[in-house]
């Protein structure tokens, strides 16, 4: 069964920093992962979470999937970037993406306007450091001019960019070194890929080989039903926001859209749950006992994706590992 290059993600359910940082150390040594990436919401900092799991490991990637590119400026990014690559002799792959309205308005109170252009110019600002020139740039929403970055990677750090949507995914495609993505149905993947690749042949190159990332929310379990509505539970708001509400319609579930977030915006939490049906939930999620939950992600490898990322769906500490362990590539060879 081939799962590609398989990652963890970080930080886990219920574990602390510190504790994330002994799970990366097992996903090396003990369970033989490839990669770990690490998410970012309102635990901890992905940098600097990164950086003790740099100094703790020696072989597997290291990704931030993702950090945004709003509530940091293109120099910090660049400036973390090149520290990391440093720290993981190589090893790390930097993440962009531009968030949500949620996290970036509500939570960091930064204005979530123009994604793409800010994106687009995050990245132009970023590479321009790393490579170790003196910044010149100015654009429709950003600029820098005159920093030369004191930690510049020996190697250039690849700079792979989340995407839902065809106009981020073109984006992705034509600037990008590989592509972030996520919660979507196996259907969906080949018109993903596509607009990626479109993206990519517009700027004059291949994107085919290019790596494709992909987290799973996984539930390793007999009890799908109850697993289901953890996922209820977790999700409806993230599935209401603009941007996921906007690419779940892209995805065929044009009705469910609709219903989830007029049901948010109303408080109503019976038709919030009634929109995210079984059908849907278990298309955007990996649900089921372990030898179902690895021929699930075996078939996202099978249409495209390179990398999947394995993230715990559970209701207890103790489940994380069952999780981990359940894909762990030391553990099925």
């Amino acid at each position: 069964m081939n799962l590609g290059k398989l990652a963890i993600t970080l930080p886990a359910p219920f574990h602390d920093a510190r504790e994330c940082v002994a799970l990366a150390e097992r996903a090396e040594r003990e369970w033989g992962y490839d990669a770990i990436w690490f998410a970012e919401t309102n635990g901890p900092d992905s940098f600097s979470l990164a950086g003790a799991v740099a100094q703790a490991t020696s072989r597997v990637e290291i990704g931030t999937g993702i950090v945004a590119v709003y509530n940091r400026t293109p120099a910090v990014l660049a400036m973390s970037a090149g520290t990391l690559s440093q720290l993981s002799g190589g090893r790390f792959v930097l993440g962009l993406g531009s968030s949500s309205h949620a996290i970036m308005g509500d939570w960091n109170g930064v204005p979530f306007e123009q994604p793409l252009a800010q994106v687009r110019e995050s990245v132009a600002i970023v590479r321009q450091a790393l490579r170790g020139e003196k910044t010149d740039f100015s654009g429709e929403r950003l600029r820098s001019k005159g920093l030369r970055l004191g930690a510049i990677p020996q190697e250039p750090t690849p700079v792979y960019l989340a995407a839902l949507r065809e106009k981020m995914l073109n984006l992705a495609g034509e600037i990008g070194d590989g592509l972030v993505v996520n919660f979507f149905p196996l259907s969906a993947l080949p018109q993903i890929l596509s607009a990626y690749r479109d993206g990519a042949r517009a700027a004059g190159r291949d994107a085919a080989g290019d790596d494709v990332v992909c987290r799973f929310q996984v539930a390793v379990t007999d009890d799908v039903a109850s697993a289901r509505g953890l996922v209820r539970a977790a999700f409806g708001g993230y599935l209401a926001t603009p941007v996921y509400n906007r690419f779940i319609a892209w995805c065929g579930f044009e009705g469910e859209a609709r219903d989830i977030r007029s049901g948010f915006e109303a408080r109503d939490r019976a038709k919030t749950a009634a929109a995210m049906h079984d059908d849907l939930i278990d298309r955007i999620t990996i649900l089921g006992n372990a030898e179902s939950c690895r021929e699930q992600v075996a078939a996202f490898v099978e249409a495209g994706v390179t990398t999947p990322v394995i993230a715990p769906l559970v209701p207890t500490r103790e489940q994380v590992i069952d999780v981990y362990e359940a894909f762990a590539p030391a553990l099925h060879p």
